[in-house]
């Protein structure tokens, strides 16, 4: 479906294993490439959406002069919300048991910025989903960040796993997005890529 990309190299530039499945799934070859020490830093007035495609796009730009002619780089970045409070990925078990218990009971938007570059275009699209979280238990809680270590995730959870079983209620928008990439709008935009 997604033949007229064969002219292109493309490149994940992600270490998240979730990314790679989910992009896998697409049918399209592509290589892993990641740049260590990128700056995920944004503006404080940012929010949301803003902040999410802010990250994507300066992830994207690390690559840029690496980027060999035929390049197309695919960059994400997901961001957890509730209350105007961002959760990026927790540094600690300490820091993930915090943001679970905030995020107990509660309804919280995932955001994913996604950017596709090569040496002479750019396209950045963002996805929201809504999610909300059954109350959890401390024991929940400590159960899971013991035995799932979530530090490598926005917000501390994957929803794949076994906490997104117990405490997700509802979602309103893509599974996948939530998983870290927004499959069915990437697919329209390397679809409509030329």
């Amino acid at each position: 479906m997604l033949s007229h990309l064969n002219k292109y190299h493309i490149i994940l530039a992600s270490a998240s294993p979730r990314r790679r499945q989910l992009l896998s799934g697409l049918g399209i070859d592509f290589e892993v490439r990641t740049l260590a020490g990128i700056d995920e830093s944004y503006p404080e007035h940012l929010q949301g959406e803003a902040i999410a495609a802010y990250i994507s796009k300066a992830k994207a730009e690390a690559y840029r002069a690496t980027l060999a002619p035929n390049d197309l780089v695919i960059t994400a970045d997901t961001i957890v919300s509730v209350d105007g409070n961002v959760l990026g990925k927790p540094a600690n078990e300490a820091e993930a048991h915090q943001m679970l218990q905030l995020l107990s009971g509660r309804t919280h938007e995932v955001v994913t910025g996604v950017t596709l570059m090569t040496k002479s275009q750019q396209q950045t699209f963002t996805a929201t989903t809504s999610v909300t979280f059954a109350p959890l238990t401390e024991a929940e809680i400590t159960h899971y960040v013991t035995h799932y270590r979530p530090l490598d995730k926005a917000g501390a959870y994957g929803i794949q796993e076994w906490i997104g079983m117990i405490a997700v209620e509802s979602i309103q928008g893509s599974y996948f997005n939530v998983m870290g990439l927004p499959v069915q709008r990437l697919y329209k935009a390397l679809r409509d890529w030329r």
